[in-house]
């Protein structure tokens, strides 16, 4: 069965972002006055086969397919019941979101997503709009169904003696670091060093018979965004959204052609040229130059951090403490501790860390502090960071001392998917619903939902 809280976007798509039919279709299902067509479970099987392997003869996969898109109307048909309303506002943000991801995909090459889905990209954010609205709704049902359900610790314990020990997923090796950062302060002799090498290559682009050559030479030689240089500083297609906020208040407002004037982000300073516009995405490509610290005021910093690690080491003041007084990242008010970004936790898996980083930890004993050691964050700046392993936990087996939290979310999520099964048994006895017996009778959710 798939999952109900992982509303599949890509399934939903194929239903609108198509570029043929079926030659022959009919009604396989009706679910009040919505009907699901055999074209429509086609299209959402071969898009799922494409993603996963599959055997030739698939049937349980067909079926939770399927059972996949009747659960959508339902749900779709309680939003209508209920008259949950979804914003125009909130549904084109997402839909920018989804467009901004699929650009990423390809590298930011629109005419790619173009030709897979024969249509335009003006085309495709229209079709996604009834998408997008439509998952919003089953997620807003979804929510406002399960919205008081909760698990307390002796439902966790009878759901692990339950299940069984021996039944309990594998952990890998898990990490809790804090650390206590700092960024060597730049000169105002390197920053307008910087400023004057940018307007330079912007003169000699603008006075070149090609300035568009020209300008992409210069960012495959001196550009320091890695992930452009080499495409001659081009970022591909995007919509606002995509940028930080003065990038963008530039980017948007250039000609075709036009070469900004230098502009600060916090990544560092730029210089942009518009390649292309079309409605709301624009292609453009710049150079970025990242004003660098020098020799002397790195060393300063790492003499600082190891003054700062000496007053932990000799008990002068505890690690959280410290972080709070001397480290310069924003996030220094958790106490040092690393927040990690996808669950908001203090865990980290290995392939969480940047191979350098996990380098040095992996070889750290619990409880230990690293000497100062380079840290660039994702916006390429260069800084300096005392590490402190607070945690480490080898792979193991789920348990309740260790893993307290995962095992509560899995039994919360089996209680929430229970509550939605009894919901839909309900439901279906007040709806209309006909399933094409001929085909799908032996359907495992034909029965479990009990549908005449």
């Amino acid at each position: 069965m798939i999952h109900r809280f992982f509303l599949c976007f890509s399934i939903l798509c194929c239903l609108y972002l198509t570029k043929a039919q079926t030659s022959i279709d009919k009604i396989i299902a009706t679910i009040g006055k919505d009907i699901i067509l055999q074209s429509d479970l086609e299209k959402a099987y071969a898009d799922y086969t494409a993603q996963f392997v599959v055997t030739d003869d698939d049937e349980e996969g067909i079926c939770s397919i399927f059972e996949h898109l009747v659960y959508t109307k339902l749900l779709l048909h309680q939003a209508d019941v209920d008259s949950i309303v979804i914003s125009e506002q909130h549904v084109d943000a997402v839909i920018n979101q989804r467009m901004n991801q699929l650009l990423q995909m390809t590298n930011g090459d629109a005419k790619v997503i173009e030709n897979y889905y024969g249509k335009s990209m003006a085309e495709i954010k229209k079709d996604f709009k009834e998408v997008v609205r439509d998952q919003l709704y089953v997620e807003e049902v979804q929510d406002k169904l399960t919205a008081n359900i909760t698990v307390t610790p002796s439902e966790v314990k009878s759901f692990v003696n339950r299940v069984g020990l021996d039944s309990m997923p594998m952990i890998s090796a898990t990490y809790e670091i804090g650390h206590i950062l700092k960024t060597p302060p730049v000169s105002e002799a390197e920053i307008g060093s910087i400023k004057a090498r940018l307007e330079e290559y912007r003169e000699k682009s603008l006075r070149d018979e090609n300035p568009k050559n020209r300008f992409s030479m210069f960012a495959r030689l001196y550009s320091d965004d890695p992930g452009s240089a080499s495409k001659g500083g081009s970022l591909g297609f995007v919509e606002r959204g995509a940028f930080f906020p003065e990038f963008e208040a530039v980017a948007f407002n250039l000609k075709s052609g036009e070469i900004s004037n230098v502009v600060k982000t916090q990544a560092g300073y730029h210089i942009i040229q518009l390649i292309e516009r079309r409605g709301e995405s624009i292609n453009v490509a710049h150079i970025l130059l990242q004003p660098k610290p020098s020799a002397e005021e790195q060393v300063k910093t790492i003499e600082s951090l190891d003054s700062v690690r000496k007053i932990i080491l000799d008990k002068k003041m505890d690690f959280s403490k410290a972080a709070l007084e001397f480290s310069e990242d924003p996030n220094k008010l958790s106490g040092g501790w690393v927040i990690n970004p996808y669950d908001l936790s203090t865990k980290f898996y290995k392939e969480s860390f940047e191979p350098a980083a996990f380098a040095i930890i992996d070889r750290m004993i619990q409880g230990e502090y690293s000497s100062p050691v380079v840290y660039v964050n994702e916006d390429g700046v260069l800084s300096y960071r005392l590490i402190y392993l607070k945690n480490k936990i080898a792979p193991h087996k789920a348990n309740l001392v260790e893993d307290y939290d995962i095992i509560k979310n899995t039994a919360l999520e089996e209680k929430k998917n229970n509550a939605i099964d009894k919901w839909l048994i309900k439901k279906v006895e007040t709806t209309s619903i006909k399933i094409n017996a001929e085909i799908y009778k032996d359907c495992d959710f034909v029965k479990r939902w009990q549908i005449n």
